[in-house]
């Protein structure tokens, strides 16, 4: 039986809120594994997230001309004023939020744990993600091209976990790639710093398509 996704993402927000309070004011401004954002940037766009709902959705995205990236960078842009208490509360005000932009929860769980993996891992802060919620936010990304382009990310892959009991993808000759979960995961929805620890025929496969995220 699967767990709620809703427990799992306000446990992963709960941990990260504990990670993140201890940051030194030079930790906010390393960059993260999103592209072009900080670790402060990056929270601010998980709090944004979370107190989104589908009605404020489709008015900032209509604002924004119907630029996904735009209204992202405007609310990053509000919720990164000043101090980075400032980012810091407004998460900690969506700790258990069960708002959302339109899509499937298991999406919004997804963006806790890959977004918490994004900050912490340039930090070298370690946590141990729930196996539940790495697979379930992998088999949501490599079944769909929506906004990450997993499908075809991973297309023709076989895909196997050396830490979690999963695997996805038919076998086949030079297409294997085997790794963490949580680095599987990563590289699905296109970090390059999964790359370091994964092995496998398919793993250069992999990383011409990650080069050209």
């Amino acid at each position: 039986m699967r767990s709620d996704p809703w427990a799992l993402i306000h446990a992963e927000r709960r941990a990260l809120l504990i990670d993140v309070q201890r940051l030194t004011p030079e930790q906010w401004t390393v960059f993260s594994l999103c592209a072009g954002r900080t670790v402060r940037d990056t929270l601010a766009h998980m709090a944004a997230t979370a107190r989104m709902t589908p009605p404020a959705f489709f008015t900032k995205l209509a604002r924004a001309r119907f630029r996904f990236d735009v209204m992202t960078d405007r609310e990053i842009r509000e919720l990164t004023h000043g101090r980075p208490a400032t980012t810091l509360n407004a998460f900690a005000e969506q700790i258990d939020s069960t708002d959302h932009p339109p899509g499937p929860v298991d999406s919004w769980l997804g963006e806790t744990v890959v977004h918490a993996e994004d900050i912490r891992r340039p930090l070298g802060i370690v946590h141990r993600y729930p196996e539940e919620a790495l697979v379930r936010c992998a088999d949501l990304y490599r079944g769909s091209n929506l906004l990450i382009g997993g499908k075809k990310r991973v297309d023709a892959l076989h895909l196997t976990a050396t830490d979690a009991d999963w695997s996805a993808g038919e076998p086949g000759e030079g297409n294997e790639v085997r790794g963490p979960m949580i680095d599987l995961l990563l590289a699905i929805t296109g970090r390059p710093a999964a790359l370091e620890t994964l092995s496998g025929t398919g793993v250069s496969t992999l990383a011409g398509r990650l080069s050209r995220r």
